[in-house]
């Protein structure tokens, strides 16, 4: 019987080392073989914010007068905040972002100091802001937020404790849904929309600041970002009757 165990055991241990060979050698036939396109792979893990309040555009207006302000070159110019391009779009046609952060903005420099006027002078450097709205057509795969298997997991198995130990099986909900709801503040849909908003000063032909930030938003709100690019309904066709009689 000792022979017998020693052989069975010299006879696993030559199987395992005889299939950490043979992983080694595919994993070194891997890397070694060619592709004739490159092998998609992914970023580090980072987060991105989703802009939906109007609290967000002031969060935003106050970080980017911060910025502005800790320029040499601009914190003691007189600056203008120029107007939009589209004159032609009303209260009520969308654009709400741009009217609302440019107002922000400006109560946020007056605030700190800056010297802002109400129409450009020679003197003065122009704070110019672009919109510009981002959408996904065709987005592949996309990791749930980071903790979500886990916390499901978790729920699945503090939902068997009852079954063992508490006489109320909905009592091993309670646990599981205290860690959901400190966890769930913070998750969000991806989305396909996005929008780059850059704020930049501009004296003559010179760039003396540019400062680019990326949000997601929801796909409902991109009138209030980029109203240009939202689909019109077809307008009804009218038809006159006039009377012959």
């Amino acid at each position: 019987m000792r022979i017998c165990f020693s052989s069975l055991v010299t006879h696993s241990l030559f199987r395992l080392a005889g299939i950490g060979l043979v992983s080694a050698m595919l994993s070194g036939c891997f890397y070694a073989n060619t592709s004739q396109a490159p092998i998609a792979t992914t970023y580090p893990y980072t987060e991105q914010q989703r802009m939906q309040a109007a609290h967000h555009w002031e969060v935003l207006a106050r970080h980017e007068a911060s910025s502005i302000l800790q320029r040499e070159r601009v914190r003691f110019r007189d600056l203008h905040i120029t107007e939009s391009d589209n004159q032609a779009l009303h209260l009520y046609s969308g654009g709400e972002f741009e009217r609302g952060f440019r107002t922000l903005l400006t109560s946020e420099l007056v605030s700190r100091g800056a010297n802002l006027t109400t129409v450009p002078t020679p003197n003065a450097a122009n704070i110019h802001i672009n919109v510009e709205v981002v959408e996904h057509r065709d987005r592949g795969f996309i990791r749930p937020p980071a903790g979500a298997f886990t916390a499901l997991t978790t729920g699945i198995a503090v939902a068997t404790i009852p079954i063992n130990r508490w006489t109320e099986p909905t009592l091993g909900l309670i646990p599981a849904a205290i860690g959901a709801d400190i966890v769930s503040g913070s998750w969000t849909h991806t989305g396909n929309e996005e929008v780059i908003i850059t704020t930049q000063i501009i004296d003559g032909e010179r760039i003396l600041y540019s400062s680019s930030n990326i949000y997601y938003i929801n796909a409902g709100d991109r009138r209030q970002y980029a109203p240009h690019r939202v689909v019109r309904a077809p307008a009804t066709p009218t038809v006159s009757i006039t009377d012959t009689w």
